[in-house]
């Protein structure tokens, strides 16, 4: 049966000797990330295991924060520029401004799984930095649009470049951690983009000042100055971030090999697949779980996405203000956000959390579809914003702990993620000028994203229970019978083997 690992834990020491040696055992010994061309994995004290991932920690999360920051920055600032005069200076009239956000996320979908299926072919410390200077330069054009098509254009653009990084470094992280780790890393991550939520407001008012100059309105230089600083995060990024745990410079040959070993028996007994073979393609495509949880990421993307600064600008406060009113729901956020992670990778799950997130979004979806004061209504924002943005990395994390097999499990992300965004072009939609301020459509189109995680998650839940169980008394079955598997079986298996076991 698969163990549950948690950081510094004693049976991950005591078992390193009895892995290795299964390793030499096996008739088909394979190599599983370079791990034939490193020492054995050493045997480490809790107190040196924490601070091996304090270590890599360190390296690995400042930068990749810095460039989610920046990607969530980027895409949403035309928020931040529709108060600066976007919409008056290029004439977006009617659904011209809806459409631009809308044609944003169409590319940004359809880009996500090709752009995994290249990120271990073209290395992680030249694909995530590359991409994100490519889109540091649209973004920086993007000031410069004369009309409504350039604008389109460039949006088009901007998800085509953004659509690699968020899949790619969730997947990326899971090539580094074990699965009961994963959620505080991603939530760290993702923090990025609820800090990003609280600085673009504060960096909106700054750089409206700058309105006027060079013959520029404000919302030319939100685009150009945060593009250049895309820029700058991207090129810094290509001498930051590293590969793969088996070639990282910065970590002793001991150290690599004991994160190998960690991340090869981290779910299964006898090491994942980690080849690509067109038949994880497919079974990414054709495993149920996927497409349950797309549902499950929409119920949640969906809000997120909603919160925008329209529903604060339909409060009647001036631009300044409803700027800075932004800030502290996305303070907030963050702090609920990093609670959350960490409770959920001690306790080694995934799924109370993301109804927690659940029914605070309904909590704050409920207070502003109704005809409270503004000061009630706002109140709510602060539900609806850390209920969605706390939730969304435990949503993330839990796939990528539930699907085994390197390349199965980079597509399988890259779908729940890429299909799932589509709620997001949904969401920049629904909340129209002419509904303000109640915004009776937007908030009922977020509330039925909501109730659809409150089908959603439960049957996830009740699924893998019954299929655990199910394992529980076949592995029985298989002692009293005597049945065996080859390893090559087990491997080919991944996630359907009987010693595999689901995360709740």
């Amino acid at each position: 049966m698969a163990e549950k690992k948690s950081e510094g834990s004693s049976s991950d020491h005591a078992s390193i000797e009895k892995s290795s040696a299964q390793r030499i055992e096996v008739a088909d010994v394979y190599d599983f990330g370079g791990d034939t061309t490193l020492p054995p994995p050493p045997k480490l004290t809790p107190e040196q295991e924490k601070k091996l991932w304090r270590k890599i920690d360190m390296r690995l999360m400042p930068i990749l924060t810095l460039m989610y920051l920046f990607s969530f920055l980027d895409r949403g600032n035309i928020g931040n520029a529709k108060l600066q005069g976007l919409t008056t200076q290029l004439n977006l009239t009617g659904n011209k401004y809806n459409i631009a956000l809308t044609m944003y996320f169409v590319p940004y979908c359809l880009f996500e799984c090709p752009a995994n299926l290249v990120l271990k072919k073209f290395r992680p410390s030249r694909w995530l930095p590359g991409i994100t200077i490519t889109w540091g330069i649209i973004m920086t054009l993007m000031g410069l649009v004369k009309n409504y098509p350039q604008l389109v254009g460039t949006r088009v653009v901007l998800g085509v470049t953004e659509a690699g990084l968020f899949p790619g470094v969730v997947y990326y992280l899971t090539l580094w951690y074990p699965r009961h780790m994963l959620q505080f890393r991603v939530g760290i991550f993702y923090g990025g983009a609820t800090v990003a939520g609280a600085f673009s407001g504060l960096l909106a008012f700054a750089i409206s000042f700058m309105s006027g100059t060079d013959g520029m309105l404000g919302w030319s230089w939100i685009f150009i100055i945060e593009g250049i600083a895309t820029v700058a995060v991207g090129i810094l990024a290509f001498f930051v971030l590293v590969d793969f745990p088996s070639t990282a410079t910065f970590l002793t040959p001991e150290e690599r090999a004991f994160v190998v070993w960690r991340k090869k028996y981290d779910n299964s007994s006898v090491g994942e697949e980690e080849h690509f073979a067109i038949r994880h393609v497919w079974q990414a495509f054709s495993d149920w779980q996927v497409w349950l949880h797309i549902l499950i990421y929409m119920s949640i993307i969906g809000p997120l996405y909603g919160i925008s600064l329209s529903i604060i600008n339909g409060f009647g406060f001036n631009t300044a203000i409803s700027q800075l009113l932004t800030v502290p729901p996305y303070v907030f956020a963050t702090i609920v956000l990093i609670v959350f992670a960490i409770w959920s990778d001690r306790i080694q799950k995934r799924s109370p959390f993301i109804l927690a997130g659940l029914i605070m979004c309904l909590i704050g979806f409920a207070i502003n579809i109704s005809e409270a004061p503004i000061g009630v209504k706002y109140f709510g924002t602060f539900f609806c914003v850390s209920g969605s943005y706390a939730a969304f990395p435990g949503i993330v994390a839990w796939l990528g702990n539930n699907l085994a097999g390197q390349y199965k499990r980079g597509v399988g992300m890259a779908l729940h993620i890429g299909i799932g965004n589509f709620a997001g072009a949904i969401a920049s939609n629904i909340y129209r000028t002419q509904d303000a301020p109640r915004y009776i459509i937007g908030h009922g189109v977020e509330l039925m994203f909501v109730g659809i995680g409150f089908i959603t998650l439960p049957l996830a839940v009740v699924i893998y229970t019954r299929i655990n169980a199910k394992r529980d008394a076949y592995e029985k079955e298989m002692e009293e019978k005597g049945i065996k598997y080859t390893t090559q079986e087990l491997r080919k298996l991944g996630d359907r083997a009987p010693d595999f076991r689901y995360i709740l």
